[in-house]
Parts: structure tokens; sequence; C-alpha cells
């Protein structure tokens, strides 16, 4: 019997940021351990977690991958941490699904291997797994993400989902200080930050592309307010639809802060604070999938593919390892009001659900 349920309400209530999962991947390297699973903790000096099924016979490694951190908030004034983007089911569902498999002897050839990662929000976890070998022997690597209601209702799940490339630029723009009565002495950051909002706002790619950039965090604060502040800081979020246009758009985006902030006679120091790529899914790994949504819940529950402006670092794995084939699916979970909102919930009953398309993909390649 799933033990999905047991685990969620455990992990949901010991959220934490990333790469501080210490108390999350303590509890899942255990119940790996208990399982009879070969466990590395630890990972790369992380609080990642690889673990490994091998079955002694010749075959294909396939990879479940679960993401473990929560998000920060900032809620009645207090900052917290709370799992407000599922990553709290997705260690559950992979983490019983795992159970499953191996009490049942459902590997009979080939390897499992099962990545717990760290700060997915972060958009630091994935690449640390790479670069401590996690997926270096890997054929195959499966994720999923559970579904707002408003693109999949429980019951249902998809396919595919092919999540956006995601950048965050962060500027920090430089003035000079002086006295409020005397302005002509300085060089007003906020002014000059406002500038690079606006010239950001200008900067278009093609209508049909899938893109957007905006400035999401603006702070400037001389301490007084009858001076000129010589310091401000801008944060943008860019996202396209496609790998190359996030190139594209993330260099102009850099160009018309630098210009527009030159012209007030400050200048700009921007860097990237988060990268994830788009979507790389593999068309084979979409049709297991598939078969094992249809072969768990009937032909009316398999959804079509779905593309969503969202991103996820999941996706790193296959555009840093091309030869390893991905795929990644969403589950249908009844999720309200959405993703990272501080009130989110969703149907848990779905969860079962979830360790059971799992189970099928994994028996239909290794078993």
């Amino acid at each position: 019997m799933s033990r999905v349920l047991e685990h969620y309400n455990y992990l949901h209530e010991i959220p934490e940021l990333g790469f501080q999962e210490f108390k999350t991947s303590a509890y899942i390297s255990q119940q790996l351990k208990n399982a009879g699973f070969v466990v590395q903790d630890n990972f790369n000096g992380t609080t990642g977690i690889v673990a490994i099924l091998d079955s002694g016979i010749p075959g294909p490694t396939l990879a479940l991958r679960a993401d473990m951190d929560a998000l920060g908030h900032i809620i009645d004034g207090v900052h917290c941490a709370r799992h407000t983007c599922g990553h709290d089911g997705h260690s559950s569902v992979v983490l019983s699904a795992a159970e499953e498999l191996i009490a049942g002897h459902e590997v009979k050839r080939g390897r499992l291997k099962l990545i717990f990662q760290p700060a997915e929000e972060l958009g630091a976890g994935a690449l640390a797994m790479i670069a401590g070998g996690a997926i270096d022997d890997v054929d195959m690597i499966l994720g999923f993400h559970v579904r707002p209601a408003q693109e999949c209702a429980v019951g249902t799940a998809i396919p595919a989902v092919h999540y956006s490339a995601c950048v965050t630029l962060e500027a920090i723009i430089y003035g000079q200080a002086a006295h409020g009565a005397r302005p002509h002495l300085g060089v007003n950051a906020l002014d000059a930050a406002v500038s690079a909002v606006q010239a950001v706002n200008a900067v278009h790619l093609a209508p049909d592309s899938g893109w957007s950039v905006k400035a999401t965090r603006f702070i400037c604060d001389a301490g007084v307010t009858n001076s000129i502040p010589d310091e401000a800081r801008v944060v943008f979020d860019l996202r396209t639809a496609k790998n190359e246009d996030m190139v594209e758009l993330q260099a102009r985006v850099q160009r018309a802060v630098e210009h527009s902030v030159a012209a007030y006679g400050a200048k700009a120091n921007v860097t990237v604070v988060k990268s994830m790529p788009a979507a790389v899914i593999d068309d084979e790994m979409t049709a297991l999938i598939a078969q094992a949504i249809v072969d768990v819940q009937g032909e009316a529950a398999l959804m079509p593919v779905r593309s969503t402006p969202g991103s996820e670092d999941f996706f790193q794995y296959p555009v840093q390892r091309p030869e390893v084939k991905a795929g990644f699916w969403g589950l249908g979970t009844g999720l309200l009001p959405g993703l990272h909102h501080p009130d989110m919930h969703f149907d848990l009953a779905s969860l079962p659900v979830g360790v059971k398309i799992f189970t099928a993909c994994v028996r239909r390649v290794l078993g």
C-alpha cells in the first residue's frame, strides 16, 4: 500500500529553503535505506540524494527526479519557508514509487536511479547534481510537476509540459550622492533606474516568438529624504519559449539598461542571478508517459501536450547532457489559487495517481 500521504504529511510540515533541506533529505534518505536502496547522501557537498537499485541484468539506466526545496515568503511581515510549489508532493510521489518498485521486485533489468534534488527555486540545484556526476551514467530521466486547476483537472495528466526559459537579471545602478538642494552636483541613481525600467519596457522581440520581460524589484534608499541617492537596484524577469530567443532578449535588456543610465551620467552593473533553460523533451519519453497515463487512468485522462511560461531547472539535465532522453509531465491536482501563492493547496488524493504513473513508466522500461 502506498505511503505517499504519510510521506507528504511529514515533509509538508518541515519546509526548508534551497540547499538547506537538512531535515527533508535526512528523512528521504532514511526511507530509501529502509527500503533497500544504495544511497549516497550529501551529493556533491549539497543536501542532494542519489539512490540506486541495480537489477544486475544488462539494460538502460532510468532516473526519476524530484525537487525538495520550499519557497521563501514574507507573510504578515515574517520571513518563512512554505511549500507553495508542491515540491513536498513531488518528493513524496517519487519516494513512494521507489518503495513500491523495490518491494514488488519490479526492476528486472538495467538500473533505477533516484535523484532528490535541492534548490530548484534557486535555479542551482540541477546544476549542482550534474556537476557531481548524477546523470553521467543515465540514459533516460523523468520528472513531473503538480499542475494548477486552470491547466489540468484532477483525474487527468499531461504527458509533456514545455516550460519556458527564464533569466533573472539584477542591475546595480551607480550614481553620485549630493544634497537634495544641490542636485546638479550629483547623479540621481533613482532617476537613472526609472529610465532603465522604461527602456526595458520598450524592448521587443517578434510577437509570435513567445516572450516577456518586466521589472520585479526596485530598491533605492539614501537613508534620508533630502539626499540624492547614489545607488539603486532593479531586478528584471525575462522569459522566452525558446533558448535561442533568450540569448537575444538578454543582450537587448542589458544594452537598454546600460545605455539609458549612461544618459544620466550613471553606470550599471548587470549580472545574472538565476538562469533556467527552456524545455528539451524527448518524443519517445513523452510517448512512454502518455501510455503510462492511459494504463493508470484510461484514455479520457490523457490531456494534450502543453506549454507554460513557467520555468523549471529540471531541463538543465538534457541541456547539459544532450545524450540523456528527458520526459517531464504534469499531474492534475486541482491546485488553487496558483503555484507560489502563500495559500496554495491541492487535492491530496491525486498523489497516489502520480505514484502509479511513475511505477507504470518504470515497468515499461525496466520490467
